[in-house]
């Protein structure tokens, strides 16, 4: 062991500790407001750690073991006796002593020290002081005698006797508080063992720490304490937790008090320089999940004030510092740790109950095919609530996620299951989220938003949310940020994944906005360095649809997009490409930008020449209008096969279908068109052959007006109003039909 290390470099060490101390315990947020009273964070705890951190004198590591001459001098009785005790007769012996929590400890248990030294035992220490004394020797005396312990130079002599008082103050406290008796001197006894010590010389974290573990296990086992001990507790110790994170069961007294007495000035004085600290240093949540609940059991009491969330955006503000840059690099993947992990602790009851089905179904079923289970966009839930339903529909392989209430707003919404397994014997299940999920999903959500402004926390941001659905408010600030590690982020992680700015599409899970949101991002993706061929293509194979639907609505971005596919021969589909010509022809702006393209690339004239499209699809979320603004912007008369499935397309655009002599199929699966529209097709379209119905909302009025349609010999008719009386009568006229063709074919028709 080298005795010296801890000599020189330690004051200097304790020197730069004691500065950052200081400059860390400067309250950092504003005055808070609660009632009518005004507070400052931190008052009372900085002002007492700055007198700690101003004294001085030798800084000691706190000695554990190590190697000492030992002499054990017993109290002399005889003449004969006091001569063998003497001084010039005493007998040294090496020993490589153990100060452990009850007890002084040798290695070799001969000699002298052949049994423990109980520190109960001892009753002085102190540095031997008289004239020709032993050189560097400390003093313990026990009834009975005296041992002497001799080490090799004075700093070392210190360095031990500072560690036994220690170790024999800290075994005496925690007897004491081990078995109390009245809390008032239990109170007392606290003060004094902090004050204990701050004023040590000892430099060690066990220092601190040890204190607050007594004191936690005190609380642990005295939980009916009323609560003005409590709070008379918290602010005796609080000067120890200012440069100290709290032991676990320590946290877990601290949750309790902010959630019973959110608005108690402990929480402000006391609290805040604590979290601040825990935000600030290299935390690894995961060994430590109190601190991590502590910390949002604070911003959820911060919350309760009267200023709400004004106040927690005070605090998120003082976590960053005035300045355009935070001099704590920690700060940022602390906070999104905390409000990640608050946000799926409301859906964690959810999800798990999902799961439990799944494996109980799958064991039961294990030969049934599955049904994917999705989840859906609510509508605004009136009145809130905080239930989640899980419906199941059984005549076709789909089923319905819907969720009422949750989080204020839509836009801290997470995407919590991409697709379960689930039994077809399952109806509906309904789960009720914990009666606090509201507050804190609007509390941490809001916090994310938040993080999202300030500009140099906002690449790390995106790269911590790059997987995790956070709010729409920080997609639209990381789709406005110029830098290319922010927008990157909005791109997929690996092949095959949707990146945020395909689920924010018209018909991805996020989207609410009618995909405003999503031109805006692609936006910025177009006018930075993804203005590239694979770009291009990657849009083309997985969003077409939504860009032009955009593009018919006159998106300026998305016709420009459009425009490059054609020009980059993006598309390799004679239909896909009359389709995107017909929607760009749709709206001023593509029609001059189409023009323009035109007159570079004269083959395009002369591929719209030639006839439009046998084959068309509508994107999702497409309305009777877009439909009308399609059709009437170029010539569909070849149109034979026509989609508006997952479209908001109504009776209505009957009007508009009818204007198509050519088409032979239509699909309306799970639109709102209706009986009027039925009448208006059977009315028209003579040469329709396949009709797909599946999850509109016909009834047998209009169905029985398809009898009149001779050409029409596939009808599917699932998760409709239709009766059984319906279904004989268009059975046989279907049948009929069917064998007029001269090709068979198959009969599709499928009732609830």
């Amino acid at each position: 062991m080298d005795f010296n290390s801890g000599g020189g470099g330690g004051g200097n060490e304790l020197h730069n500790n004691q500065f950052y101390q200081c400059e860390e315990n400067k309250p950092l947020l504003g005055e808070m407001s609660e009632g009518n009273n005004n507070t400052k964070l931190g008052a009372g705890p900085c002002k007492r750690s700055l007198h700690h951190c101003s004294s001085s004198g030798m800084r000691y590591k706190l000695l554990h073991e190590g190697d000492i001459q030992v002499c054990v001098v017993k109290h002399p009785r005889t003449f004969l006796s006091k001569i063998l005790t003497s001084k010039f007769l005493r007998r040294w012996e090496p020993h490589h002593l153990t100060l452990t929590d009850s007890s002084l400890t040798s290695a070799t248990p001969t000699g002298y020290m052949e049994t423990s030294l109980s520190y109960s035992s001892i009753e002085d220490l102190q540095l031997l002081s008289w004239d020709n004394a032993p050189k560097y020797c400390v003093q313990l005396s026990f009834p009975g005698g005296t041992v002497l312990l001799q080490a090799a130079n004075s700093y070392l002599r210190d360095q031990w006797f500072h560690s036994l008082q220690w170790k024999k103050k800290i075994y005496k406290y925690r007897k004491v508080l081990n078995n109390p008796s009245r809390w008032d001197v239990v109170l007392k006894e606290i003060r004094a063992l902090v004050d204990m010590a701050l004023t040590s010389p000892l430099q060690d974290e066990s220092i601190h720490q040890a204190p607050l573990h007594i004191i936690s296990t005190l609380l642990a086992e005295n939980s009916n304490l009323s609560t003005q001990d409590h709070e008379n507790i918290i602010l005796a110790i609080a000067p120890l937790l200012e440069n100290n994170h709290p032991p676990p069961d320590l946290c877990e007294f601290f949750c309790k008090h902010c959630r019973e007495r959110p608005r108690s000035m402990v929480v402000i004085e006391v609290f805040t320089p604590v979290v601040q600290r825990i935000l600030k240093h290299n935390m690894d949540f995961g060994k430590c999940p109190r601190l991590r609940l502590f910390t949002q059991e604070y911003i959820l009491a911060l919350n309760e004030l009267n200023a709400g969330m004004e106040v927690v955006k005070k605090f998120v503000h003082s976590m960053h510092g005035p300045t355009g840059q935070c001099p704590h690099p920690r700060v940022l993947p602390n906070l999104v740790a905390v409000c990640l992990a608050a946000i799926y602790s409301c859906y964690e009851e959810f999800i798990n109950s999902l799961k439990e089905i799944r494996n109980g179904c799958q064991q039961q079923n294990d030969r049934k095919p599955p049904m994917p289970l999705r989840l859906l966009r609510p509508e605004p839930p009136t009145p809130p609530s905080l239930e989640i339903l899980v419906e199941l529909e059984r005549n076709n392989n789909s089923a319905n996620v819907r969720r009422k209430g949750g989080p204020s707003g839509g836009d801290s919404e997470p995407n919590l299951i991409d697709c379960l397994l689930v039994s077809p014997a399952v109806n509906t299940l309904s789960i009720q989220l914990p009666a606090q999920a509201d507050r804190v999903l609007g509390c941490f959500a809001l916090i994310l938003k938040m993080l999202s402004d300030y500009d140099d926390w906002r690449p790390a941001l995106a790269i911590f949310t790059h997987t995790v659905h956070t709010s729409a408010h920080a997609y639209t600030r990381f789709a406005e940020d110029p830098r290319q590690e922010v927008h990157s982020c909005l791109l997929s992680v690996r092949s095959g994944k949707d990146g945020w700015f395909q689920l924010y599409s018209p018909g991805g899970v996020a989207c609410d906005d009618d995909g405003e949101l999503f031109a805006s991002m692609v936006h910025i993706l177009m006018g930075s360095c993804y203005k590239t061929k694979k770009f291009l293509l990657s849009l083309a194979e997985n969003k077409l649809g939504p860009c032009m639907l955009l593009a018919l609505r006159g998106n300026q971005t998305m016709v420009e997009i459009l425009c490059l596919m054609l020009e980059y021969n993006i598309i390799d589909n004679k239909d896909t490409q009359l389709q995107i010509i017909s929607t760009l022809e749709s709206t001023q702006v593509g029609l001059r930008m189409y023009e323009q393209l035109c007159d570079r690339q004269r083959e395009l004239k002369e591929l719209q020449r030639k006839g439009g499209p046998t084959r068309l699809t509508l994107p999702s979320k497409s309305t009777d209008a877009d439909l009308a603004r399609l059709l009437s912007s170029g010539s569909f008369g070849n149109l034979e096969n026509l989609s508006l499935a997952f479209t908001n397309v109504t009776s209505a655009c009957a009007e508009q279908l009818i204007k198509l002599p050519s088409l032979k199929q239509l699909n309306l699966w799970s639109t709102q068109f209706g009986d009027a529209g039925l009448r208006l097709l059977s009315e028209h379209l003579a040469c329709l052959q396949v009709l797909n119905l599946c999850e509109t909302p016909v009834t047998d009025a209009g169905l029985l007006a398809l009898s009149s349609m001779k050409s029409l010999c596939s009808l599917n008719m699932n998760s409709t109003k239709l009766t059984a009386d319906t279904y004989e009568d268009l059975k046989v006229i279907l049948l009929h039909n069917s064998y007029k063709c001269k090709d068979i074919l198959i009969i599709s028709v499928i009732i609830t």
